[in-house]
């Protein structure tokens, strides 16, 4: 008989649950374009702008081991209801940062928002997981990530059509040139005060949604999953998952993987600068991006279905490395659609990666292991700002430096490829 992807008994809570990864989905992507807001309103270089990336995903690295342990001691479900908690917390600190109008207290608020966040991602995947057969896990896992983009959709969406457009200090001469930087003083202060309340207002919305949300999982009862071994101790655990080279070598792809994710995304903006397109059509290109990221996750499901996810990672791979390269090389618009042509081959890697690592990963050390992928994610923190300090630089040997930076999630591209390959041939090698 074959197993179905998602059993009845257990279908309410997988829609709830998946319903969470359009959540965090959404916090992702409306913060991404933020970085080039931020860096004309508060006038930062593009270094110093990064640092909302580097609160934002330090957030997770700081989180994701606690909300592991927390998960061990009680279970899923209050892990949950912790991180929309912390979720709506973070949200709402936007309030006083905007009074402020302190970039470091908008950190300060991001940075809370992502503990929030790494609970939900520590709790929700391995969830995902453990509702059914272990045969179907990353096909489920990868039809729940599915919805992930979804959120992001809305999130650049409200970007787009809502924040961007609304910024005073992204207005443009003839030219397409900002001319923020030539006003004075006080014609600064007031456009800083509009615009930080245009950034502020969605975060506040999003803090009441969460509590909503957080109201509708405490009073809905769900299957009482979390590590049937509750008294093992985190240090044996730790010793199965360093011994497991499946396991360790998918957290180290896992950390260059969201690197490249969120470099690409992060600086599609900065990239359509450079060609003299203002910041709310540049976010178009986002959006695009987001939609073929949203399709090719729908399609890979299917695909899971007829050949094998290590041999498709591997491809995939390949594929981000041609359009990360026709990006680097190519000047103008033909450059541009190949870095929102990555996202169609990013759309496979982070379900599929953390699937295969958790695959032979003993039930007792799972939650354990779920946080180190989610601590992963500090590569979203750690690179950007690298990418940051190159595109800062204008010109490299005559050739744009936005273009050169995309070396960085070239090479974070080869070692996800080589994951692929490398696991694969792990898998031929048992058969």
């Amino acid at each position: 008989m074959k197993n179905r992807l998602v059993e009845k008994k257990y279908l309410i809570t997988f829609i709830l649950i998946t319903s969470l990864f359009a959540l965090w989905g959404f916090a992702n992507d409306i913060t991404n374009p933020m970085v080039a807001a931020f860096q004309t309103i508060m006038e930062l270089s593009t270094f110093e702008a990064s640092w909302v990336q580097f609160a934002f995903y330090g957030g997770y690295a700081t989180m994701a081991i606690p909300a592991a342990m927390f998960i061990r001691r009680f279970n899923y479900k209050s892990g949950i209801l912790l991180g929309l908690g912390l979720y709506a917390i973070g949200a709402f600190l936007f309030i006083p940062a905007a009074l402020m109008q302190n970039f470091l207290f908008f950190c300060l608020s991001l940075y809370i928002l992502t503990f929030g966040l790494a609970f939900l991602e520590t709790t929700a995947n391995p969830f995902i997981l453990s509702l059914g057969s272990k045969e179907t896990a990353t096909q489920r896992l990868n039809l729940a990530q599915a919805f992930n983009p979804l959120g992001s959709l809305l999130g650049m969406g409200v970007a787009s059509t809502i924040v961007l457009p609304s910024l005073w200090s992204d207005r443009r001469n003839a030219a397409g040139e900002t001319f923020f930087h030539t006003l004075s003083e006080a014609e600064k202060a007031d456009i800083r005060l509009h615009d930080l309340a245009v950034i502020r207002d969605p975060y506040v919305i999003l803090g009441i949604v969460v509590l909503i949300i957080l109201l509708v999982i405490a009073l809905k009862k769900m299957p009482a999953a979390t590590d049937t071994n509750r008294q093992d101790r985190a240090r044996n655990t730790l010793k199965r998952l360093w011994n497991n080279s499946v396991y360790r070598e998918g957290v180290v792809t896992q950390v260059f993987y969201v690197a490249a994710q969120i470099m690409v995304w992060t600086y599609i903006i900065h990239y359509a600068d450079n060609l003299g397109i203002n910041k709310a059509t540049a976010q178009n290109f986002n959006i695009i991006a987001m939609c073929l990221f949203l399709g090719g996750r729908f399609v890979c499901t299917f695909l899971m279905r007829f050949f094998n996810t290590r041999l498709l990672l591997t491809l995939f791979g390949l594929g981000a490395m041609l359009c990360s390269l026709g990006t680097i090389a190519l000047v103008g618009r033909m450059g541009l659609y190949c870095l929102v042509g990555i996202s169609a081959f990013m759309s496979l890697m982070f379900p599929t990666i953390y699937g295969i690592a958790l695959e032979n990963v003993e039930q007792q050390d799972t939650s354990l292991g779920a946080a180190f992928l989610v601590m992963a994610i500090v590569g979203g923190a750690v690179m950007p700002p690298l990418q940051g300090l190159i595109i800062d630089k204008q010109e490299i040997l005559h050739h744009p430096a936005v273009n050169v930076s995309f070396v960085l999630p070239l090479l974070c591209f080869a070692i996800v490829t080589l994951y692929g390959f490398r696991s694969h041939r792990k898998l031929r090698g048992r058969a």
